[in-house]
């Protein structure tokens, strides 16, 4: 069953993305409709999960925005995820650094 569902998300699955891992930060550049408007809208944050496999990938950034925090799940092989970037990269010992939502501030 395993083989039939990998070849079947194969044809769906981004090949040219950037690597990166919990405690980078990144840029997300979401492609967002306003009516028969699209524009690339980029998120920069830093990488707090990644989670799933395959096309059921998922990302958790966040950001603080005017002393606020902001937290976006995206899929990794959505196709209104136009690149993921990375700025820059840091090393952390947890998988999910979950304290960093408890600082005021991330950088």
């Amino acid at each position: 069953m395993d083989d039939i569902l990998k070849a079947v998300e194969k044809e769906y699955l981004k090949e040219k993305r950037e690597e990166f891992s919990p405690g980078d930060i990144v840029k997300v550049h979401e492609r967002v409709s306003e009516g028969s408007k699209e524009r690339i809208q980029i998120f920069e944050g830093i990488v707090l999960k990644r989670s799933g496999a395959g096309t059921r990938e998922m990302v958790a950034v966040r950001k603080v925005s005017s002393g606020i925090g902001v937290e976006k799940t995206y899929p990794v092989h959505s196709p209104k995820i136009e690149a993921i970037e990375l700025v820059r990269s840091h090393r952390t010992r947890q998988a999910k650094p979950y304290f960093l939502r408890r600082l005021r501030r991330i950088r």
